[in-house]
């Protein structure tokens, strides 16, 4: 009997003239993308495709001579969202300003499952004084969306910046506090963005507080600064994510490094070819993905405005493509 509680997931190969708008995107940029984490590939089969990648192939062409287009879904909707590195103000000693740690991970959250939560982290500050501080910052409120993105760079008084990266989590599951101030009727949810909730929590303080403790998950960072700053910063594979042309996904659907042909509608539709370079605690399901927009301000607004529906449809080897039919579809 069918567990009622896992979704309904279901695959469908389409040809490429079934994308909408695959013959007008440049194939080459997402080529030169996909080549960054293709090394990192070990499975056979797409050991052979990167392998045949390196010979310097027609990009358009070698995408659809090694691979199939696989419609996934599963019984939610599709959502793109979008996401961006932010950069905040720091230093690397606390003062009158700059006195919210950015914390690496404690070695006792390695082993736990599910870890203290954001609200007992930091009402009894159970992490100062451990040695575990990378920088401190000005802004709780940044730097809790700091924690939401995974990413940052900081810039410290000298000019220099320092960049943080993904170190772990407590174990706890993401909570959109966004969604919480449209189930309070303080907003509708086409009205909620980044900025409405930063303008929130600093015009009603106490409340505020209590609502960034709604989301009890607690990112810790780790030091990439050996990143140039030219490059995005490291997603899930350990490498750097480029700007419009990289998602995070949920890789129980989509694996990790595989091309995916996005739709998306709204208000500025976008079909485009992008990389599966990236993961998110609030990215589950197969029609799920955050595009990323880029460091600084821009990037964040424009990140912080994308809640659109359309569809996404992952290229893997055709192998892999065919294996993934039900045997009566094969």
């Amino acid at each position: 009997m069918a567990d009622p509680a896992m979704p309904d997931i279901r695959t469908q190969i389409l040809s490429f003239d079934d994308l909408d708008g695959w013959a007008a995107d440049d194939h080459a940029a997402a080529f030169d993308v996909f080549n960054q984490t293709c090394p990192d590939l070990t499975a056979p089969d797409w050991q052979a495709v990167c392998a045949y990648a390196t010979s310097n192939p027609e990009p358009r062409t070698f995408f659809e001579l090694f691979f199939r287009p696989v419609l996934i879904e599963d019984d939610a909707d599709m959502l793109f969202t979008g996401y961006f590195e932010p950069e905040l103000k720091g230093a690397l000693t606390p003062d009158a300003r700059y006195r919210y740690p950015v914390y690496a991970m404690p070695p006792e959250a390695l082993e736990a499952e599910e870890w203290f939560s954001r609200e007992e982290l930091l009402e009894d500050d159970l992490l100062a004084g451990r040695g575990l501080e990378i920088a401190y910052v000005a802004d709780p409120v940044e730097l809790f969306f700091l924690q939401i993105q995974g990413s940052g760079r900081i810039t410290l008084p000298d000019g220099g910046k320092i960049r943080v990266g993904y170190g772990g989590a407590n174990g706890h599951p993401y909570r959109s506090v966004g969604k919480e101030l449209v189930r309070r009727g303080v907003y509708e949810a086409h009205q909620v963005s980044a900025d409405v909730i930063r303008s929130w929590v600093r015009r009603n303080p106490v409340e505020g507080r209590a609502l960034l403790y709604h989301n009890p998950s607690y990112v810790f960072f780790r030091e990439v600064s050996e990143v140039p700053a030219h490059l995005g910063p490291l997603g899930a594979m350990n490498r750097s994510v480029t700007p419009m042309r990289t998602i995070a996904v949920d890789p129980a659907f989509t694996p990790l490094g595989a091309p995916v042909w996005i739709e998306k509608d709204g208000t500025d539709p976008l079909r485009r070819l992008m990389i599966a370079q990236d993961t998110g605690s609030a990215i589950k399901g197969a029609q799920r993905a955050d595009i990323f927009f880029g460091t600084g301000d821009d990037a964040g607004r424009a990140a912080g405005r994308l809640s659109d529906p359309g569809r996404m449809v992952v290229l893997l080897p055709i192998q892999r493509a065919y294996a993934l039919l039900p045997e009566d579809a094969q």
